[in-house]
C-alpha cells in the first residue's frame, strides 16, 4: 500500500479537502473550508497545515468561537445540507466557547465539524495552560463536555486514530438522518506527530446520498389512513426542505385539498401564498393552521421533530380519536406523538403517496373551510402590518414594511430568539425560495448576526438581513467585524425594545409582576431594575466597528433610513426604537411552562389553575 509521510494535522487537512457529496447525482465538494482562532493549543498544529500550500480549504479568522461556529451553521443550512465548514480553537476556553454552537447544530440537525485542540496526549508537560484536571479521571478535558451536544466525539489520542475518526466524522455529517455537530478533540502534540498515511485514505472520496424510500406496506398503511379521513392535516417539517420536496408537498397538497401549517425549519420551503400553506403550525402559528389542526381527524407529520413549539405541547390535535402518521428519515422521531412510524425520505414518500391516492379518486371532505381560515388570517396580517404608530412604532409594522414595500422577494431574512422568531413565522410572507432562515430549535440568542454571515458566504449574490432585538445583539454579535474583514456586507435590522421583552410577556402571562426582564436602572427606594430604560446607541456601536450606521424612531424615519442603507458597500446596521410589548400572541395555541402552583400573588395561582385544566387536553406520549 502507497503511503505518505504527514503530520496528523496535514493528513486531516488533506482529508478535509478531497471530500465530496453525491446528491441524486449530482456531486459537490463538501468541505469548503476552516473557521477558527489560533490558540497555543492549535496554531503549530493544525494551524501549521492550513497555512501550507497544496489545498483549497480557505480559511476564515473568526472573532469569538460561538460567533464563528454560528457562521459555519448558517453556512451548511443555506447550502441545505450539501455543503459545510470546520471550525477549530485551542483548549480550554476556545473550546468550551464552541458548546454552545455544537448544542445549537445538533438540535437543528445541521452538520458542523468541531476541531479543538486538546491536552497532551503524551502527559508529560501536564498540566499545561488551559488544561482541566480532575482527580477522579485524568481522561477527562475540557472537549468532554462536548459529548452530550454532539452527534459523534472523538479523541485522536494517536496519528494513526485519524484514520476511522476522520471516515466517521464523514458517515455522521452526511447522514440525513443523525447528522450534527462533529467533533473531534485534537490533542496539541498529536496534531504535530507524523504517521504513513496510505494514500488510498487521502484520495478524493465521494459520498452518496441515498434516499431511503417508503416501502409497499408502508405506502398501503398511509395512503389508507387519508383514504378514511375527511380533513386531514399536513406538519410541513425541516426534513422537507433538506429533502427539496417543496414541489412534491404543494402539488399533493393542493391535488387532494389537504392543508397544511409550516414548523420554523420548513418556513418557506412552499411559497407562502400557496392556497394550501396555512402558514405556522403550534405555539407561534398562525389562526388558520392551528384552527385547522385542533378539527384534523388525521395528522401527517412529514420531516419535524414534532416539538413542544409545533405540537402546541402536544395540545394541537382535538378531535376525537384522531389519528397521526409521522414520515422521517429520523427513527426517533418517526416514532414521536404514538404516531405511525414511516421510515423514508419525504419527496420519494410524497411522489408515492401522490400516486397511490390519485388511484383511489381521493379528495378531502373539507367545505369552505381551508380558504376562510386563509382569508381570515391574510386580513389578520394586513391589520398588524398596518398597525399605528401612534405611542411608538409596533414590532410588526416594521416587519410589514420590510415584507411589503421594502425587501425583494430573493432577499434573505435570518432570526432566532426572542419574539421576532414567532412575529415572523406567523406574518412573514415568503414570496421567494429559501428566503427564510430560521434557527429555532435551540432559540440560541446571537446566532442571528453570525449567521447571517455565513449565509451570505453560501449566498455572496443574494443580500441577507438579520432580523433581531436588542438582547439577542449584545449577547453576540462578534462576526459584523469578520463581515467588514471580508468584505460580505450583511445587513441588520436591530428592533430595540429595551430588554428581553418575550419573556417578559410570558412572565406577566402567568401572573407575575414585571421582574427583570427589561434593560432599566436600579432604583434606590425598591433595590430592583424598576427605573427608567437604560437608552442604548447601538448604531454607534456598529459605527465603531466600522459599519455604515443608522437609526429610525418613526416609521417615515425607519423607511428612509432603510435606503439609505441599501446604497453602503458594506456591512450596516439599522438600530430601530419599537414600543415594547408590541409582538403578536396567542392564535388558538397553547405552551406548557412550569407555573409556580402556590405564590403570594392570587393571579399565579389562577395560571396554574387553567395550567393543569389545559394539560388534561394535550396527549400524554
Amino acid at each position: 500500500m502507497k503511503t505518505e509521510k504527514l503530520t496528523m494535522a496535514q493528513a486531516l487537512v488533506r482529508f478535509l479537502d478531497h471530500q465530496y457529496i453525491n446528491v441524486d447525482g449530482e456531486e459537490t465538494k463538501f468541505v469548503e473550508g476552516v473557521i477558527g482562532i489560533f490558540g497555543h493549543g492549535i496554531v503549530v498544529g493544525l494551524g501549521e497545515a492550513l497555512e501550507a500550500k497544496g489545498h483549497s480549504l480557505k480559511f476564515y479568522q473568526g472573532k469569538s468561537e460561538q460567533g464563528m461556529a454560528h457562521i459555519a451553521m448558517g453556512y451548511a443550512k443555506q447550502k441545505n445540507r450539501k455543503k459545510i465548514m470546520a471550525v477549530t480553537s485551542s483548549i480550554g476556553p476556545g473550546a468550551l466557547n464552541m458548546v454552545t454552537a455544537a448544542g445549537t447544530a445538533t438540535a437543528n440537525r445541521i452538520p458542523v465539524l468541531f476541531l479543538p485542540g486538546d491536552a497532551y496526549a503524551d502527559r508529560q508537560p501536564d498540566p499545561v495552560l488551559q488544561q482541566i484536571e480532575q482527580p477522579y479521571d485524568y481522561n477527562v478535558t475540557a472537549n468532554d463536555a462536548f459529548k452530550p451536544v454532539s452527534r459523534y466525539w472523538d479523541r485522536i489520542s494517536r496519528p494513526e486514530q485519524l484514520m476511522s475518526a476522520a471516515i466517521n466524522a464523514m458517515r455522521v455529517l452526511t447522514d440525513p438522518a443523525e447528522t450534527g455537530a462533529v467533533t473531534l478533540c485534537l490533542p496539541q502534540d498529536v496534531q504535530g506527530e507524523v504517521y504513513d498515511y496510505p494514500i488510498e485514505f487521502l484520495e478524493k472520496r465521494v459520498h452518496f446520498i441515498q434516499r431511503r424510500e417508503i416501502d409497499g406496506m408502508s405506502l398501503i398503511r398511509v395512503t389508507d389512513m387519508i383514504a378514511a379521513s375527511k380533513k386531514p392535516f399536513i406538519i410541513c417539517g425541516g426534513g422537507v426542505r433538506y429533502s427539496e420536496a417543496g414541489k412534491e408537498l404543494a402539488e399533493l397538497s393542493k391535488a387532494f385539498h389537504i392543508p397544511f401549517g409550516e414548523t420554523q425549519a420548513a418556513k418557506g420551503t412552499v411559497l407562502s401564498g400557496h392556497p394550501m400553506n396555512m402558514g405556522g403550525a403550534g405555539v407561534t402559528g398562525t389562526s388558520a393552521a392551528n384552527r385547522l389542526a385542533k378539527e384534523a381527524d388525521l395528522i401527517i407529520a412529514i420531516g419535524t421533530r414534532l416539538n413542544d413549539f409545533c405540537t402546541s405541547s402536544k395540545s394541537a390535535y382535538q378531535a376525537e380519536d384522531a389519528k397521526m402518521v409521522s414520515i422521517n428519515v429520523n427513527t426517533m422521531d418517526a416514532y414521536k406523538m404514538n404516531a405511525l412510524p414511516v421510515f423514508s425520505d419525504a419527496k420519494l414518500a410524497l411522489s408515492a403517496i401522490h400516486k397511490e391516492l390519485l388511484k383511489q379518486g381521493y379528495k378531502s371532505a373539507y367545505n369552505g373551510e381551508i380558504e376562510s381560515a386563509k382569508a381570515e388570517w391574510d386580513a389578520e396580517v394586513d391589520r398588524l402590518y398596518t398597525l399605528p404608530e401612534s405611542q411608538g412604532i409596533p414590532q410588526t409594522r416594521i416587519l410589514g414594511e420590510l415584507n411589503e414595500h421594502l425587501l425583494p422577494k430573493d432577499a434573505i431574512i435570518v432570526t432566532a430568539s426572542g419574539s421576532l422568531p414567532s412575529d415572523l413565522q406567523r406574518v412573514w410572507r415568503c414570496r421567494g425560495e429559501n428566503v427564510y432562515h430560521a434557527e429555532y430549535a435551540f432559540s440560541c440568542m446571537g446566532y442571528e448576526v453570525n449567521a447571517a454571515l455565513g449565509i451570505k458566504l453560501a449566498e455572496p449574490e443574494r443580500e441577507v438581513y438579520a432580523i433581531l432585538g436588542d438582547g439577542s445583539f449584545i449577547m453576540s454579535h462578534s462576526e459584523l467585524l469578520t463581515s467588514i474583514q471580508e468584505n460580505l456586507k450583511i445587513n441588520i435590522i436591530l428592533l430595540d425594545n429595551s430588554g428581553f421583552q418575550c419573556i417578559h410577556n410570558l412572565q406577566r402571562s402567568q401572573g407575575i409582576p414585571s421582574f427583570a426582564n427589561e434593560f432599566r436602572y436600579r432604583q434606590s427606594n425598591t433595590d430592583r431594575l424598576t427605573g427608567a430604560y437604560v437608552p442604548v446607541d447601538f448604531a454607534a456601536i456598529a459605527k465603531g466597528y466600522g459599519a455604515a450606521a443608522f437609526r429610525a424612531e418613526s416609521v417615515e424615519e425607519f423607511t428612509q433610513a432603510f435606503k439609505d442603507m441599501q446604497l453602503q458597500p458594506n456591512t450596516a446596521l439599522l438600530d430601530v426604537k419599537v414600543l415594547p410589548g408590541t409582538m403578536t400572541d396567542g392564535y388558538d395555541a397553547w405552551w406548557r411552562v412550569g407555573t409556580a402552583q402556590i405564590s403570594d400573588h392570587r393571579e399565579v395561582v389562577v395560571s396554574a389553575e387553567k395550567l393543569a385544566e389545559e394539560v388534561k387536553k394535550a396527549r400524554k406520549f
